[in-house]
């Protein structure tokens, strides 16, 4: 038998100890933040019943769902009549962390306080198409609170921008609009029941370009003079204060429309109040592609490394409605902990050290040797320093080389010298110093070591 490939699919990554450790520290900075702000973290199981998740990201993202098969023998019982889908797949693994979440609020209503606050830092997994900075197993970091309406729930999760990319030293320009500002738009145009539609194609503007944009709206059913509509608004330019003004114009008709446009102007009223230095810019044409935003959405975008959104998010006014819990509103953003990763590794941003590597290694000389060092080793360890034993006696040359690729910077070479003497002797590889200590003064070991 021909032995087999070893492969992963596509969209998919390996991390070794280094990329672990560096994750690990962009989970650690991203979780510091969120509990700052009074949040606290709860998980959900990696699959849902399709019924929660179905309907919920729209046409698209409903195509992009992974289905699971109920079971080895689930087509036992198949009509091959009709389609198989429903038949034979009854859940499937979680698109983003928002749905489970809301699903989560509604089924333990009974014990949460609201306003609730949780993040999540789980993976999320999509059908798309891999290509550079999208895969299809991801980790997202998640921040949400259900149970208000009021405008300072967005400005906190501003805030929480604000910090979490300046605490992983990732310049950011952070973008917002309103969604109904958007249902505004699908109104003045003549087309109030193409929201959808519309949203969809002129999310896609930093893309496709405005021709492309125009096309696809030719082809949702939009007219010449609904199109033209939209064309002044998609290249507005200015500072947020003179969009605003200028949209107050043009939506003017629109009663929805204008309360998405008093929300915004409240809500850069509290980001300018609190010294957010985060640019934030008011985009017209931003829309997320996903249907159950209602109000605030956010995007943000790198300025110094091409890659898509590495976060986003908005309001939902409707979602928990869906499970049975109607009139409770809540906003949150997500942070793409893969696409911030590979701008940190592009920009060189990762503190050095955090790969866990050992600070020193006991080289194994034979097992009385290992028994004498064992102590040390322990008192070392309940100090808190990183120790290794060379598992085996083999030749120096290749424990000094084990070393060296690991990037040890002490090794301890103890003979029967050193037992009789009751020293540990160490050596600092890359100046060559080397001292002796008394075995059992572990205090000046470690005074050496740092």
């Amino acid at each position: 038998m021909m032995a087999q490939k070893a492969s992963i699919p596509k969209g998919t990554r390996d991390f070794g100890h280094a990329e672990t450790a560096e994750r690990n520290y962009i989970f650690s900075c991203i979780e510091q933040v969120f509990r700052k702000y009074g949040y606290a973290q709860i998980e959900t199981p990696a699959m849902e019943n399709l019924s929660t998740l179905l309907g919920k990201y729209g046409e698209e993202g409903d195509k992009l769902l992974y289905r699971i098969l109920n079971s080895g023998d689930a087509f036992a019982n198949a009509d091959f009549d009709k389609p198989l889908a429903p038949q034979v797949c009854e859940k499937g693994l979680r698109y983003d962390l928002t749905v489970p979440f809301a699903r989560y609020v509604v089924q333990h209503q009974n014990e949460i306080t609201l306003p609730f606050k949780r993040f999540q830092i789980q993976p999320v997994w999509r059908a798309d198409k891999p290509q550079k900075g999208r895969y299809r197993e991801f980790y997202q970091c998640d921040v949400d609170m259900v149970g208000s309406r009021s405008q300072l729930c967005e400005l906190e999760l501003v805030q929480i921008v604000d910090e979490v990319y300046r605490k992983l030293g990732i310049r950011v320009a952070l973008k917002i609009n309103n969604r109904k500002v958007l249902t505004g738009l699908a109104e003045i145009c003549g087309f109030p029941d193409k929201v959808t539609d519309i949203t969809v194609a002129i999310d896609k503007i930093d893309k496709i370009g405005l021709d492309a944009v125009k096309e696809e709206l030719r082809g949702r059913g939009l007219d010449e003079a609904g199109i033209e509509k939209l064309v002044p608004v998609l290249t507005l330019g200015g500072g947020n204060a003179e969009k605003l003004a200028a949209m107050r114009s043009l939506l003017a008709s629109s009663e929805e429309g204008m309360k998405g446009l008093d929300e915004l102007e409240e809500l850069f009223g509290y980001i300018s109040a609190a010294g957010i230095r985060t640019e934030t810019e008011l985009d017209l044409s931003l829309a997320r592609g996903l249907s159950y935003y209602t109000g605030a959405i956010f995007e943000v975008k790198a300025l110094d490394w091409q890659i898509g959104s590495i976060g986003g998010g908005g309001r939902y006014d409707n979602l928990t409605g869906i499970f049975g819990l109607p009139g409770l509103s809540g906003v949150g953003i997500s942070f793409g902990a893969d696409r911030i990763y590979d701008v940190m590794k592009g920009l060189n941003l990762f503190p050095s050290g955090l790969g866990n590597v050992p600070t020193l290694l006991f080289a194994n000389m034979g097992s009385a040797e290992t028994a004498y060092i064992l102590p040390v080793a322990a008192d070392l360890r309940r100090k808190e320093l990183i120790v290794e034993i060379y598992p085996d006696a083999a030749k120096l040359k290749k424990q000094f080389d084990y070393a060296d690729r690991r990037g040890i910077p002490f090794l301890s070479i103890n003979g029967s010298a050193e037992i009789e003497a009751g020293t540990v002797n160490i050596k600092n590889l890359a100046s060559g110093e080397q001292r002796s200590f008394p075995k059992d003064d572990t205090d000046a070991i470690l005074a050496f070591l740092k």
